[in-house]
């Protein structure tokens, strides 16, 4: 059954399949997203057009490319130039991404129920993104699904140098790491803050779920920097991780005071977000605090 399955895969060239595979991926993500929901998507999507359901299944298929993405990585040999060529172990390579894009699936929806509680805990987002349609919410929950699939994707790059299971093990732990990064920059997010970002998404305000989000976007593309490459160790690897994280705590404070400082210099940043529920200001300041992070990505 397996030779057969790989005899019909040398049949394309290797970048289709992956494609083809990306696109199995998606519709598996979605299928399962339909079976855990208590409320209809596609009715959501469209006859109610609830802008912050779309943003949240946006936020959730693309985390599931990045663990995709970063599966994919993990062999080098996948995407290099001899894409027309195949050897014995393809088969078990594209095997052993799909898995991996299905242990993603399965670690974003549970990752949800945990961000819930720890990082929007005073209010149900659920209810908020469905009920009330509440496109800070689907903002900031877009946001969280990115950070994770990113996070996800670093963990899983890369070689571990050993078994398949010893690779899973340090995957798993790495990505445990990225999370407890997540909640911390989190917490440091809203202490930082003169409001308290929980009332203003609750209270409908778009712009402070489009900062958040985006912050949390840019974090985690901190976090998959830290994460990604080859494990060269557990006591070099946690210190190159623990370094990157407290790079990109500091990075992304500094930027945050340099777009009031120097960007937008006429006014108060967090009063145009809280007060002033200026959407467009949350969009440039997430372009901003990401552009920032990519940069550090590229330049490190």
């Amino acid at each position: 059954m397996i030779e057969s399955i790989i005899d019909t895969l040398q049949a394309f060239p290797r970048g289709l399949v992956f494609v083809g595979l990306g696109l199995v991926v998606l519709l598996l993500a979605k299928l399962a997203r339909d079976v855990i929901t208590p409320y209809k998507i596609d009715q959501e999507v469209g006859e109610k057009q609830n802008l912050a359901v779309s943003l949240r299944l946006t936020g959730y298929l693309a985390g599931v490319i990045l663990v995709f993405l970063g599966a994919l990585y993990q062999s080098p040999t996948l995407v290099g130039p001899e894409w027309l060529g195949f050897d014995q172990a393809y088969g078990q390579e594209v095997l052993r991404v799909f898995i991996y894009s299905l242990a993603g699936i399965v670690a974003l929806n549970l990752v949800r129920l945990v961000m819930d509680r720890v990082i929007l805990y005073k209010f149900k987002l659920e209810a908020e993104v469905v009920q009330g349609q509440n496109v800070g919410a689907g903002a900031a929950e877009l946001g969280m699904y990115v950070a994770t699939g990113l996070m996800i994707a670093g963990a899983v790059s890369g070689d571990a140098a050993g078994t398949e299971l010893n690779a899973a093990l340090v995957a798993l732990a790495f990505f445990g790491l990225g999370l407890a990064l997540l909640v911390v920059f989190a917490l440091f997010y809203q202490v930082t803050t003169p409001y308290d970002i929980h009332s203003e998404i609750e209270g409908n305000n778009t712009a402070v779920g489009v900062a958040f989000g985006g912050n949390l976007v840019a974090i985690g593309l901190v976090t998959f920097k830290a994460l990604f490459g080859d494990f060269t160790g557990w006591g070099e690897s946690i210190a190159a991780f623990l370094i990157f994280g407290i790079i990109g705590f500091v990075l992304l404070y500094v930027m945050r005071f340099l777009i009031d400082l120097l960007l937008l210099p006429k006014f108060q940043v967090s009063q145009a977000l809280a007060s002033g529920r200026n959407v467009g200001v949350s969009v440039i300041e997430s372009g901003v605090v990401i552009s920032s992070a990519l940069i550090l990505f590229l330049a490190i």
